[in-house]
């Protein structure tokens, strides 16, 4: 966890503070004037000097207005408000707004609470000082503002509450509406006599300056809730007497410590020095740690620097540990990969083991594998691919279905290989042919040829049915795309260069039918 230096200040002087592992210690007070300033530079010289800074500043100086804008959003309310501040306070760098609702009626202007601290001599030269040791300082709080926070934090939930706490400085009174901060003063514990302030009296001013500002109307009731340690309870009850417009409560300093999740007595607060609220508002400043309440400008430059260079510390980790953690990943996926492949090398050779003792069971081999693997080859494409008249009487058979008045009489079919024709060149007539390959569909299928001869089963002397049956049947042979018809001998022969013979209206002995043969080629 991050080393953080709180410090606390008035106007008379500055406390420092070390927050670390989630405690607070410390608690040294250096002198608002030149010596002061040189001692606390030696102090942070000796001290974590580039850990960040906290500055709580607890003046008296510090100024608070209520004022309404018009209801605006975006840059153009930023620069309303930057404006709004210049105005009311132009002699001071630390100014702080916070905007608290809108109006109810007419035309719902924004409520703003304008504060800063109105001296900036009390703060300017430590400002200066960790600037010039190169300190990073987060920001400049407000123990008014940073009541706020407790106030949440208690769930002191009362319409008008007057939170009251005692600090180095003096009685803070913090006016709160509805959760809101409205107002704020610091009075001291001591007055002028050497006297202890009387809490009820300056409550019962502070409530009749409320009902002047009207943030508060008459018969309103007023909730003062006192922080104060323990062992001052019994003293300050003699002086909170609750009357009609006012109800006091008491709380202890060590209950609001425990109630805001704070631990005491070797927690996070070692001790609440002299009975002040002081550390328990620095442990909580470190645990919530807000963005600075009044602005600090090229003051916070080292911070900004501060934590881009954090901020690249935590994303070198990240890619570290993301590396890191790829790497053992890989690893261990290589580690699998290795079992794996020792897993796999161990089942090879048991099954290589197993082949061998099975071959030797084998009978030896007529022949080789290669061979076997060759035969089984040639006999698929034997089966697949050889010469057969199957399918070319089937394409017939469809044919003859489509014309049932065609009778088959005799097919001549046969495959068209190169060497079932005339010997090669220079081959003697009398040796025979080797048979080519192609019959066998080696490497692909032969053309075959189918002689077809049929008849017409029509009446003797009528030749045109006879003529369009044997049409009809072609052109059912013809519309498979790998078959070439041609017709070697027509029924009727037509042609003009033969003689046209017979005798009209006399029936013959025998009848005959017309016959006729066509020529079918099937190329693959």
């Amino acid at each position: 966890m991050f080393t953080k230096h709180l410090f606390y200040l008035t106007s008379e002087q500055l406390c420092a503070y070390e927050w670390h592992n989630g405690r607070l210690s410390g608690g040294v007070c250096f002198v608002n004037n030149r010596g002061g300033i040189d001692d606390f530079m030696d102090y942070i010289d000796s001290h974590h000097r580039f850990s960040p800074a906290y500055i709580l500043a607890d003046l008296i100086e510090e100024d608070f207005q209520r004022v309404t804008l018009p209801h605006v959003s975006g840059a153009g309310a930023r620069k309303l408000l930057q404006r709004r501040l210049m105005q009311q306070y132009r002699e001071t760098p630390f100014r702080h707004h916070e905007v608290q609702g809108r109006e109810a009626a007419g035309r719902r202007d924004d409520i703003v609470l304008l504060s800063a601290l109105t001296n900036p001599s009390s703060v300017q030269p430590w400002v200066e000082a960790l600037e010039q040791l190169q300190m990073p300082l987060a920001g400049l709080y407000s123990t008014t503002l940073m009541s706020e926070e407790l106030v949440r934090k208690l769930r002191l939930n009362d319409e008008h509450l007057l939170l009251v706490t005692q600090q180095s400085a003096g009685w803070r009174q913090s006016y709160f509406q509805n959760g809101m901060l409205k107002f704020s003063r610091l009075t001291p514990a001591i007055d002028r006599d050497g006297n202890p302030v009387n809490i009820g009296v300056e409550t019962a001013k502070t409530q009749q300056f409320l009902s002047s500002q009207r943030l508060m109307a008459r018969g309103q009731v007023l909730a003062a809730v006192v922080v104060t340690p323990a062992a001052d309870t019994e003293a300050l009850n003699e002086q909170c007497e609750d009357g009609a417009e006012t109800v006091f409560r008491l709380l202890s300093l060590e209950s609001v410590a425990d109630g805001v999740g704070l631990k005491t007595g070797g927690g996070d607060v070692d001790d609440l020095a002299d009975h002040l609220a002081e550390p328990m508002l620095l442990a909580l400043l470190a645990h919530s740690a807000p963005a600075s309440h009044y602005t600090l400008g090229l003051w916070q430059r080292y911070f900004k620097l501060w934590r881009a260079r954090v901020n690249l510390y935590a994303v070198s980790a990240t890619l570290a540990i993301c590396g890191a953690a790829w790497t053992g990943a890989n690893l261990w996926q290589e580690y699998e990969a290795n079992s794996d492949s020792k897993q796999l090398a161990a089942e090879t050779s048991s099954f290589n083991q197993r082949y061998r003792a099975t071959m030797a069971e084998i009978p030896p081999r007529v022949t080789t594998t290669a061979n076997m693997r060759a035969a089984v080859n040639v006999e698929r494409m034997l089966a697949t691919q050889s010469g057969s008249p199957i399918g070319m009487a089937t394409v017939v058979s469809e044919a003859l279905e489509a014309v049932p008045q065609i009778r088959l009489l005799q097919m001549d079919w046969k495959v068209n290989a190169p060497s079932a024709n005339a010997p090669a060149p220079g081959q003697d007539a009398t040796q025979a042919t080797p048979i080519s390959s192609l019959v066998a569909g080696i490497p692909q299928r032969a053309p075959q040829t189918l002689v077809l001869e049929a008849e017409i089963m029509s009446d003797q002397d009528d030749y045109r049915n006879a003529v369009d049956s044997m049409t009809q049947f072609a052109k059912a042979l013809a519309r498979h795309s790998h078959l070439t018809v041609e017709v070697e001998k027509p029924p009727v022969d037509t042609r003009s260069s033969v003689k046209l013979s017979g005798k009209a209206g006399t029936q013959a002995a025998a009848p005959s039918r017309a016959r006729f043969t066509l020529n079918l080629v099937w190329k693959p």
